[in-house]
């Protein structure tokens, strides 16, 4: 089995060669067909996220051990199968991995948000990965069957599109009925934007440094796609925005985002936030019941939710810009993707074997 590993933080990836692992009880081997790239991935490889006030969340304090495989948008063929699985799942299938694995016996995960679990196991995360061949995964329960799309254009729903589904999910739903406001026009902002399409939504506004990236958002259906650097940013969005932003998806979670994101939501909206750049603010606390404003973190989404994903695909989603890369260039695209280069979403696609 080949995987490119994490070796030493903020080094090169390396490729490893090691026996593949035989699956028992519920595990089950999959042979991985496409394994998206993330900036959860860069995270990762930085060795945490930054708290703000010099505190970092370190991942090796939260048990993850080098080497380590990343990669958690993987679509993946069955190869083999645990005694216990065999009459569950058959070979030859191809699925999409449900990522968020939790303990799955504590309250939480019985409730099927395994996704907050407080000892998770996430793939990629702290199992290993789908930046590999093949790839173990624990339950048959984690997989998710696709509609008929492309491997490479299902992988990024495993985080990329479950993460926008569930932060649109957490705004109030006559929030949707007018434009809102999306910071980041990355590959989540880009899928945010598909999704919203397909759900039969007003639609968005985009505001992004990048003019590449404004570029993409516009071709994507944004109603508009705005520098928030300029001066006649504040004019064209109320332009832009019938009277108003009540609601706000922040796929980049720095400082400047939420400077952003609170000098615009109009009294009674919700912010979302989703981005981990990291960094810190002082919030004012006079200005949360005087403006009466909703301020809510979402991380990823539940089993639940991808499932519901998967059936919004299947009625119609339009694809978002794909960038098809091999396995070995894992590292040559996490260093792409830090700079900017990446529009859209970037997969990973191991050779098939012959």
């Amino acid at each position: 089995m080949k995987s490119l590993a994490l070796t030493q933080y903020r080094a090169p990836l390396e490729c490893l060669e090691t026996t593949t692992p035989a699956p028992e009880g519920n595990e089950i081997l999959l042979r991985v067909r496409a394994c998206g790239v993330c900036h959860t991935d860069l995270h990762i490889w930085e060795g945490g996220y930054d708290l703000g006030g010099g505190k970092m969340m370190k991942m090796s304090d939260r048990g993850q051990k080098l080497p380590h495989t990343m990669g958690h948008e993987v679509v993946g063929e069955v190869v083999a199968v645990g005694e216990d699985a065999k009459r569950l799942i058959e070979t030859g299938r191809t699925y999409l991995v449900y990522p968020w694995f939790g303990c799955g016996e504590c309250h939480v995960c019985k409730n099927s948000d395994e996704h907050l679990c407080p000892t998770p196991q996430y793939l990629g995360v702290l199992r290993p990965g789908g930046y590999a061949d093949h790839v173990l995964i624990p339950h048959p329960r984690y997989l998710i069957d696709t509609p008929a799309i492309p491997p490479e254009q299902a992988a990024p729903y495993a985080c990329s599109g479950l993460t926008a589904y569930s932060a649109l999910k957490k705004l109030d739903p006559g929030r949707l009925k007018k434009p809102i406001l999306i910071v980041g026009a990355g590959g989540l902002g880009l899928m945010c934007l598909s999704l919203l399409k397909a759900m039969g939504r007003s639609g968005a506004i985009i505001a992004d440094i990048d003019p590449n990236k404004r570029e993409a958002a516009l071709a994507a259906g944004a109603i508009a796609a705005l520098d928030p650097t300029k001066d006649d940013f504040s004019k064209r969005l109320t332009e832009s925005s019938e009277g108003g932003i009540h609601a706000i998806i922040d796929f980049v979670g720095s400082p400047a985002s939420w400077d952003l994101s609170m000098a615009t939501l109009a009294k009674g909206g919700n912010y979302v936030i989703v981005g981990l750049f990291g960094g810190e603010r002082t919030l004012s606390l006079a200005t949360m019941p005087l403006r009466s404003i909703t301020i809510s973190g979402s991380f990823v989404g539940s089993r639940r939710d991808l499932i519901e994903l998967m059936s919004l695909v299947r009625t119609g989603v339009d694809k978002m810009p794909i960038v098809t890369r091999p396995l070995e260039s894992a590292y040559e695209t996490l260093s792409d993707l830090k700079e900017g280069r990446v529009v859209g979403r970037a997969v990973l696609v191991p050779d098939r074997p012959s």
